[in-house]
């Protein structure tokens, strides 16, 4: 009975139009604050570092450097306070959680960056080229491809 309820409580808080963002993106997030009487966004940008919970209690966490000195908030993913979330930049990560950078300073806090390829309605990802035989083959082979894609929609 109580799970029941629970989970319809989620249903209804559930927010349906959630940016998708991973760990590692330098991220805006667009953050709905109540002065007084009057409304006003405030953008706190960062690096997500983290990502727990699932469903509507979701949540991620965004560090930043502000004067030299370290600053992480967590947003829940689903609050109505979250007006958007804005990934400015990509990174290729291979942990879930990226506590090491709060251990590191300046040029250190860097990560390699994911190139990102854009198409008309979609966003494909990739990442940075490899180099080598194997590499050149694979990417001489997508792009003869490309090619007759590109022919074959020609005609």
């Amino acid at each position: 009975m109580s799970q029941d309820l629970i989970r319809l409580v989620e249903a209804r808080a559930k927010k349906e139009n959630v940016s998708h963002f991973e760990i590692g993106d330098v991220v805006n997030v667009h953050c709905k604050i109540l002065e007084g009487d009057k409304e006003r966004v405030q953008i706190f940008n960062g690096v997500v570092i983290a990502r727990s919970g699932s469903g509507v209690r979701e949540m991620f966490t965004v560090r930043r450097i502000v004067a030299g000195q370290g600053v992480e908030r967590k947003f829940p993913v689903h609050s109505p306070r979250i007006a958007k979330v804005e990934v400015l930049r990509s990174s290729i990560v291979r942990r879930a959680k990226l506590y090491y950078l709060r251990d590191r300073v300046g040029k250190a806090t860097r990560l390699a960056q994911r190139r990102v390829e854009r198409t008309d309605a979609q966003q494909t990802v990739a990442k940075t080229m490899k180099r080598g035989k194997k590499a050149a083959q694979a990417r001489r082979a997508a792009a003869a491809a490309k090619q007759a894609e590109a022919q074959k929609s020609a005609e």
